[in-house]
């Protein structure tokens, strides 16, 4: 099949590859001049697992090409679109790159063309686009959410724990649902608006799980529980299972906090009050203030002190910074008169535009905790499990202090080095 995969981001450039890899013939089109640049190297400009040699294999193939804009005429049966639907101040989505590429598909199109929503759009949107700029043309709307995780990208995409297809059109349905011959995976056709309440609804109800344990952590500080035996408690509980209990620092990247934002907008706009909604958006937002705080008593003031923040992406295993609770930390740190080191593996990049340039960026681990009085931990990256924290305590200044913001560390052996932790929860 032809393909017009528009959008070279996490979302766009995996599904570019995978449809690529998979047999079809895909031209993908991304704006950006710089991605545009690194693409036609055959270099990602994402940190995605196994995207790098997909994107080499299919290009030496011939099967994916790149271009700056939307080809006219579109000579594709299927326009995937997969650009980037960020919050408004208000919390709404923006949607403006979302109208003009339908525009763009509706005035470049001249036959029949499915188009193929990936990007994450608020309940409704899909049949006002419609109505807006496809009455009248041989085009049909399909809604099909994505539910990659970042990092895991590749293996999710061929290893789906659902597909989701939102048509009002059983043939342009039944195309979609052709895209994933041989995966085998629960299918789910519904209406459109359906579809898109359904990604919305999955990412509120992961991130209210996090938002909760957190919750149960700060009880069980205060009643002197320990949160990793209570979270592995109701885990066991197949109606609750064990996944997204994690207490910690809350939740970040490019979907649960914009996509929680935009649902509960999207209720307010239509006469509801989404409570449970609000609280889950609510906590999250305390969790990077308590940890500051919570370093604040652990020193006895934060004024003068040295500091190192490990982990700067919003999770392990990629370089996305976006609404990252370490970014959130660094500026509240720096709101004191503390001296303040990072280190990333992967990340120092992407935040460097984001810090307060005060912050000072370091080029390894050791660097970073060297004569640091209190350590962050805040990002659970597998080199900071592997560290040699005995050395890191030798380098450190007293109080030796570490805030251990994922419980990502074994508290017993760190105590045994001669460091002061806190977890939470714990």
């Amino acid at each position: 099949m032809n393909i017009t995969v528009i959008g070279a981001g996490y979302v766009g450039l995996v599904a570019a590859c995978c449809l690529a890899d998979s047999g079809n013939r895909v031209v993908c089109v991304e704006a950006d001049d710089d991605k545009l640049a690194l693409l036609g190297q055959g270099k990602a400009p994402i940190r995605e697992e196994g995207i790098d040699q997909m994107l080499d294999r299919c290009l030496q193939k011939g099967s994916l090409s790149f271009q700056q804009r939307i080809p006219r005429p579109v000579a594709s049966e299927l326009a995937v679109v997969a650009v980037g639907t960020p919050s408004l101040p208000d919390g709404a989505t923006d949607l403006s790159s979302i109208h003009q590429v339908v525009r763009g598909l509706r005035d470049s199109t001249d036959g029949k063309l499915t188009l193929l929503m990936k990007s994450t759009v608020p309940p409704g949107t899909g049949l006002r686009l419609m109505r807006r700029y496809l009455d009248g043309t041989d085009i049909s709307y399909v809604s099909n959410p994505e539910f990659l995780r970042e990092g895991q990208a590749v293996k999710d995409w061929y290893h789906p724990s659902r597909i989701v297809i939102g048509t009002n059109d059983a043939e342009a349905g039944d195309m979609v649902s052709g895209l994933y011959e041989g995966i085998d995976a629960p299918k789910l056709v519904t209406s459109i608006t359906s579809a898109e309440t359904i990604k919305y609804a999955a990412n509120a109800f992961l991130a209210t799980k996090i938002s909760f344990i957190n919750e149960i952590a700060n009880l069980c500080e205060a009643v002197g529980a320990r949160v990793d035996d209570v979270s592995r408690g109701i885990g066991l509980d197949p109606r609750i299972g064990p996944d997204f209990l994690n207490a910690g620092l809350g939740y970040g990247g490019s979907c649960f906090p914009k996509d929680t934002r935009a649902l509960n907008l999207s209720a307010l706009s239509n006469g509801y009050d989404f409570r449970l909604l609000k609280s889950t958006i609510e906590v999250n937002g305390k969790q990077a203030i308590m940890a500051v705080r919570k370093m604040n008593s652990l020193l006895n003031g934060l004024d003068g002190r040295d500091i190192a923040l490990l982990g700067l992406s919003f999770k392990p295993d990629t370089d996305d910074i976006r609404e990252s609770p370490a970014l959130n930390i660094a500026s509240l740190l720096c709101e004191h008169d503390v001296k303040l080191r990072v280190y990333d593996p992967v990340a120092m990049a992407n935040a460097r535009q984001l810090l307060p340039e005060e912050v000072i960026m370091a080029p390894d681990l050791y660097t970073a905790t060297e004569g640091a009085q209190g350590v962050i931990l805040a990002t659970e990256w597998s080199e900071f499990f592997k560290a040699d924290w005995a050395r890191i305590r030798k380098s450190m200044s007293a109080p030796c202090v570490i805030l251990d913001g994922r419980n990502a560390l074994s508290q017993e052996k760190i105590e045994a080095l001669g460091f002061r932790y806190a977890g939470t929860g714990r």
